[in-house]
């Protein structure tokens, strides 16, 4: 029975990991709209209408492009520091996304405080007060 118990919890956990797994690509979508479309613009308008996934530093091929997209059609290799940049802001937000969600299902699923512990049975009792009487003689 315990073992039917063990196999019928582990399909219960990689249920949750299949869920969480699909709820988590979602989510990475919509974190890199919300990071290319809506975050990155303002920050590049600060910075003086920088758009940062065009940072990047040409190692070897062609140092006059201007843009990343120029840079690959001339087979340049380049290191696009930019687009980490906004990988980095992507995994801020998702984690920080994530540590909000895991923090509020912790308090929704809190410790509930510990029962009373059961009376002691009376058979119990009698066989205690037994045991201290032989000790005695």
């Amino acid at each position: 029975m315990l073992e039917e118990f063990k196999k019928f919890a582990m399909r219960g956990n990689v249920l949750d990991l299949a869920v969480g797994v699909i709820i988590g690509a979602s989510f990475t979508g919509i974190v890199n709209s919300l990071v290319n479309d809506i975050i990155m613009p303002p920050i590049g308008l600060a910075l003086g209408g920088v758009d940062f996934s065009n940072f990047f530093v040409v190692i070897k091929g062609d140092h006059a492009v201007d843009t990343l997209a120029a840079a690959k059609a001339a087979k340049a290799v380049t290191i696009n520091y930019g687009l980490f940049i906004n990988a980095v802001i992507n995994f801020v937000i998702v984690a920080f996304a994530l540590f909000l969600l895991i923090r509020q299902i912790n308090k929704l699923v809190a410790n509930k405080p510990a029962e009373a512990p059961a009376a002691t049975p009376e058979d119990v009792l009698l066989l205690r007060e037994i045991r201290d009487s032989l000790k005695a003689r």
